[in-house]
């Protein structure tokens, strides 16, 4: 560490870059608070960063944990390409998946913060939305075969110019988008990024401009120090991980992805060698999606106060050939492979590094394939075309980890994402919410339970399309540490009627009328340990709240109960218990699927 650096006060450095966050919370919180559609203004589904002059990142907030890593590209690409042609007041935009970022619903936007002339920081705030052109709704064009006919790409643009809007890029956006409301949640993420700029403005202006400089140099030494201090305590070695896809939307079964990571001293080598690389599949997750999941599943295996920044990445050598799943040859189509295979990117890390830190693993990630989209020309309450996103709450896949069952109705990976209410999403959209219920025995078994999943009931009061995409059918969510899988996917697109399509693996346009149903069968969580080591009390309460039915928790746990649960007079049968863990503890139990 140079002697300036290491001179500098890390109080100062702290407060700097808690500061920083601030600010990043500022701007998302902004766009929650002025965007104006359901899917930004409900959802929180944004991400705000901040980058040095050079392109590294240095504070972040808390949101969609991909997306720390999927929004710094895009920010290097822009510094490299236009070099001096920034300007104080300027606004960028890029959405483009071959340049840094994730998929092209997610974009971009960020503004340079200069002082006396010189570059210092850049702030970004990314944001999914619900549609980019292309030849179908929604952004999830799942039978795109290349990237031109998924939407449109903005590689890079400046939206504002020296503090004027362009009102010629505003208007070619425009164009290239079906929804009305896409250039005020647009215009929602420029002011964010303005606020941003506005704030490390004054944060520069208090502090000096080499002090903030020191500061972000100092954070990112001190993040790179402590992840390799751990690093050096796990033992030297390759630990590998297979992870499969159920199908491509197109139908390609059993996308593969390998991953070898290889803990030597202080750092780590992860490498997607041997992954798919068939040319024909439809599942490509981008350079900058698989390395935002990647280091996503790496920060929830060590001291989550580390600041995730470049210091922290910089730990991490990662090696991921072109032309594989997780890293497509440019034209490749990815709007899908956002999810998948990157949720598998996740799932795979999580399986090799269950090899050293069971204790702390269980899988980030949510196995539905892609979010589902349902849209008509004629909601008979205003007469107006809808979009609906599908945003609502949902439960499922949330794995166990040691000492604490599966929970909730989100998973870590979706970081501070909130689904929208039956109310919200009944008042924008002509749908109803007819049923929410969790699914007995769809947790996976353990020591520790896997969350449940749940059965999803969608009525439409109007003839709707619906575009779905589904995995999670046969290669399900996994178990850590002899913990059980968690329960299939299923989607059913008007059940119980003569047009009844049960999704396998996608469809597209497909028309529901009015009074049909949409029943999703979301899967549940991986239990972690050993079912049988699973405290019989605990069982006895899974089963009191229908987590568990009385025959699984004989099956799949050892636990005899007596008594019924409509009566009331369930007890544990503790003789026959100890008997039948005993007739079980010496056979090779191995997780179903």
């Amino acid at each position: 560490m140079p002697e300036a650096r290491a001179a500098f006060d890390a109080v100062t450095a702290e407060v700097i870059r808690s500061a920083m966050e601030t600010v990043c919370f500022e701007m998302a919180t902004y766009v929650s608070r002025t965007a104006t559609t359901p899917i930004l203004n409900q959802s929180n589904e944004r991400n705000a960063t901040i980058l040095d002059s050079q392109g590294r990142l240095a504070a972040l907030s808390v949101g969609i944990p991909q997306f720390m890593l999927s929004s710094t590209l895009p920010v290097r690409f822009a510094l490299d390409f236009l070099g001096d042609e920034l300007y104080p007041g300027d606004v960028l935009v890029a959405n483009d998946p071959y340049h840094g970022g994730g998929h092209l619903p997610d974009f971009n936007v960020f503004a340079p913060v200069f002082a006396d002339g010189e570059l210092v920081l850049v702030a970004s705030i990314q944001c999914h939305h619900g549609d980019t052109g292309g030849a179908r709704a929604g952004g999830y064009n799942v039978f795109a075969q290349d990237i031109w006919s998924e939407g449109t790409r903005y590689p890079l643009l400046k939206i504002v110019e020296a503090g004027r809007e362009r009102r010629d890029v505003v208007l070619t956006m425009r164009a290239n988008n079906r929804l009305a409301g896409f250039v005020g949640d647009l215009r929602s993420q420029v002011g964010a990024a303005q606020l941003g700029v506005r704030r490390l403005g004054e944060v520069v202006d208090a502090y000096g401009t080499e002090a903030v400089r020191a500061a972000v140099d100092w954070t990112i030494d001190d993040a790179h120090r402590r992840f390799a201090d751990e690093i050096t305590r796990w033992p030297d070695g390759c630990y590998a991980a297979d992870v499969y896809v159920d199908a491509d939307p197109a139908g390609h079964e059993d996308i593969h992805v390998h991953v070898a990571v290889t803990v030597d001293g202080d750092h780590l080598i992860v490498d997607f060698a041997g992954s798919d690389d068939r040319p024909e599949i439809q599942a490509w997750s981008t350079f900058g999606n698989t390395r935002g999941y990647t280091i996503a599943q790496l920060a929830s295996l060590v001291d989550p106060s580390i600041p995730k920044n470049e210091g922290f990445f910089d730990c991490v050598e990662l090696r991921v050939p072109e032309g594989t799943c997780v890293n497509p040859i440019e034209g490749k189509p990815v709007s899908s492979g956002t999810h998948h295979p990157g949720v598998e990117v996740g799932d795979a890390i999580a399986l090799a590094m269950a090899q050293i830190l069971p204790d702390r693993c269980a899988p980030q990630t949510y196995k539905y394939g892609s979010p589902r989209q349902m849209w008509g020309d004629h909601d008979p309450r205003t007469g107006q075309p809808f979009f609906d996103h599908g945003g609502e709450v949902n439960a499922g896949w949330v794995n166990a980890v040691r000492d604490v069952d599966g929970w909730g109705a989100l998973v870590a990976s979706n970081g501070n994402l909130i689904k929208a209410s039956a109310e919200i999403n009944e008042a924008l959209f002509p749908h109803l919410l007819r049923g929410r219920n969790y699914r007995t025995d769809s947790g996976g078994a353990g020591q520790w339970r896997g969350g449940c999943g749940s059965e999803f009931v969608k009525e439409v009061r109007a003839p709707t399309l619906v575009n779905q995409y589904v995995v999670n059918r046969r290669h399900i969510h996994p178990g850590i540490a002899g913990g059980e899988h968690g329960a299939p996917d299923e989607c059913i697109i008007s059940a119980d009627t003569e047009r009844e399509v049960v999704v396998a693996p996608s469809v597209a346009g497909v028309r529901m009328e009015t009074g049909d149903r949409l029943v999703y069968q979301f899967g549940g969580g991986g239990g972690w340990g050993d079912p049988l080591a699973r405290d019989p009390a605990a069982v006895l309460d899974d089963v009191w709240d229908e987590y568990v039915s009385v025959d699984a928790a004989r099956e799949r746990y050892g636990v005899i109960l007596t008594g019924s649960l409509e009566d009331l007079t369930l007890a544990i049968d503790e003789p026959a218990t100890a008997a039948r863990r005993a007739s079980r503890s010496g056979s090779n139990r191995r997780p179903p699927g």
